[in-house]
């Protein structure tokens, strides 16, 4: 069985909600940008030149054995197979999904031309095929059980009554003694059989969350059990997300005009060989640098230089692409993040929680004790969903806090006089002021997050090498880099077709006040 806190590393937890908007459109001058370039170049490659050297000169340390295996032997390399999600998406689970999603890809394809009205009934047939053949009649039944309760419920039409039930199904395989009864149920021989157990069952209760509060919003009539058996059984989707809220799944997968946009099957195989180089870059990564494997060795760590530290911290969405959906968008990666608002790695779970409580409680996020009390029951819903331990109550109060603290301190800059004194600067000394509290920002969330990532015992170090021991040089130094790294990410985004603001993203804060999104 796994672990509660292990399953939140192979989750890659939700980061709820999108708060307020530093500004970013106005822009910088070009010799600035290069000097920001050149000044995180340098300390990447310093740093990462210093995790190469513990890399290679520590690999017979005894945590490096149990967790640094045989690689690329033509190159003489071992590979840190710390990461259970990628060891297991890269070895065990490689020829199962690959084969169960080239079929997905090929009946989808026939029948999306054959009889495009029907695709939707299709999609549902392999998805429950696939799942049966790879699970058994157990935990098919298991998760049909699910299904039909919360169906049951969305009939009543209460949303209440199917938070109540939903909240209590998805607590029934994340609680003890309730998770293990129903997962001793269901494994067998398979090795994958206790991941995909938990995958499938949370995932299906949260897809059954979602009917059940479309059909309460529904006027007339109910939506039919083969509607939700359609869109849970959705095989892309079935495992391990994303979640696309029923709505929109609904509304696309009935979509009988399956026409291409200009250059659209361009931009997939684009985007396909995007992630393909990514895939191969990540595992150069894990061939010579082994920064998953060296925090487990904290007297390895202890040892480290605070720069070294400082630096260690989409196949799915093609397919369903292909289908002719529009799946909610890849996460972003950790180092592009610059305010907790958008700090979130599973955008699909971060729709559902935004639509279905966070908006929900929080209205139009105007007033504070709603706003707090908005994602402190977002939160709460996270926490269950990652699995409730110690570790993940920590992860959850210091990141429900950040994000309240950073739209607090929005909502007073938005006011006079220091809207005022903003609004005399020029955008581009604005933008550099901001960036420096982005930056200190920035390494607020690496701390919080490096809980999920690592342990409570390399946050705590992480945090007093950086803060209180390497204080001023070190500190500052940091600061210094990540300030030129935050400036690189937001000309990035100005650039971008978005032009530069996250309010299109779903911020109200960065719509209603001009002083905050400049």
């Amino acid at each position: 069985m796994l672990n509660p806190c292990s399953w939140l590393d192979f989750l890659k937890p939700p980061y709820p909600f999108y708060g307020f908007t530093m500004g970013i459109k106005s822009a910088l001058p070009r010799y600035e940008l290069y000097l920001y370039t050149a000044v995180l170049g340098v300390a990447l490659i310093w740093a990462g030149s210093w995790i190469f050297e513990a890399s290679s000169e520590n690999i017979d340390r005894k945590a490096f054995k149990e967790s640094v295996q045989p690689g690329w032997h033509y190159f003489g390399r071992k590979m840190d197979a710390a990461d259970f999600e990628w060891m297991m998406w890269f070895s065990t689970f490689r020829n199962h999904i690959l084969f169960a999603l080239a079929g997905h890809v090929i009946f989808a394809k026939i029948f999306s031309l054959l009889a495009p009205k029907h695709r939707s009934l299709i999609f549902g047939m392999y998805g429950g095929l696939a799942v049966l053949v790879t699970m058994g009649w157990t935990y098919m039944a298991l998760v049909l059980s699910h299904c039909i309760i919360l169906y049951s419920v969305a009939l009543v039409k209460m949303k209440w009554l199917c938070f109540a039930a939903g909240l209590s199904a998805l607590a029934s395989i994340k609680l003890e003694p309730y998770n293990s009864w129903q997962e001793a149920l269901v494994t067998g021989s398979f090795d994958l059989q206790d991941v995909l157990f938990y995958g499938g069952c949370g995932f299906s209760i949260m897809r059954c969350m979602s009917f059940a509060l479309e059909n309460c919003d529904r006027k007339e009539g109910n939506y039919t059990f083969c509607d939700l058996l359609r869109y849970n059984f959705y095989l892309p989707f079935f495992f391990f997300g994303p979640i696309m809220t029923f709505d929109k799944f609904h509304a696309q997968v009935n979509n009988t005009q399956l026409t291409r946009k200009e250059r659209e099957m361009w931009n997939i195989t684009t985007k396909a060989l995007l992630h393909l180089g990514i895939i191969l870059v990540v595992d150069v990564f894990f061939h010579y640098l082994y920064i998953l494997t060296i925090p487990s060795d904290m007297k390895l760590v202890a040892k480290l230089s605070d720069w070294c530290l400082a630096i260690m911290f989409g196949v799915i969405n093609t397919v369903a692409t292909l289908d002719h959906l529009d799946p909610p968008k890849p996460p972003k990666c950790i180092t592009m993040l610059y305010v907790f608002s958008e700090t979130h790695f599973d955008r699909g779970i971060n729709d559902w929680l935004c639509k279905y409580v966070y908006d929900y409680i929080g209205g139009d996020h105007d007033k504070i004790f709603k706003e707090l009390l908005a994602t402190m029951c977002t939160f709460a819903i996270t926490t269950l969903w990652l699995g409730p331990c110690q570790l993940v109550y920590i992860w959850s109060f210091f990141n429900c806090f950040g994000l309240n603290f950073e739209l607090w301190v929005a909502k007073l800059f938005s006011l006079p006089p220091l809207s005022t004194i903003e609004g005399f600067m020029g955008g581009a000394m604005s933008r550099r002021i901001r960036s420096v509290f982005n930056a200190a920002n920035f390494w607020t969330i690496i701390l919080y997050n490096v809980l999920s990532l690592n342990s409570l015992e390399f946050a705590k170090l992480v945090g007093r090498r950086l803060i209180f021991k390497g204080f001023p040089l070190s500190t500052l130094s940091v600061l210094l880099v990540t300030y030129c790294g935050v400036q690189l990410v937001k000309e990035r985004e100005r650039k971008s077709p978005a032009g530069g603001s996250r309010a299109g993203e779903g911020s109200r804060w960065g719509q209603r006040k001009s002083g905050i999104n400049r």
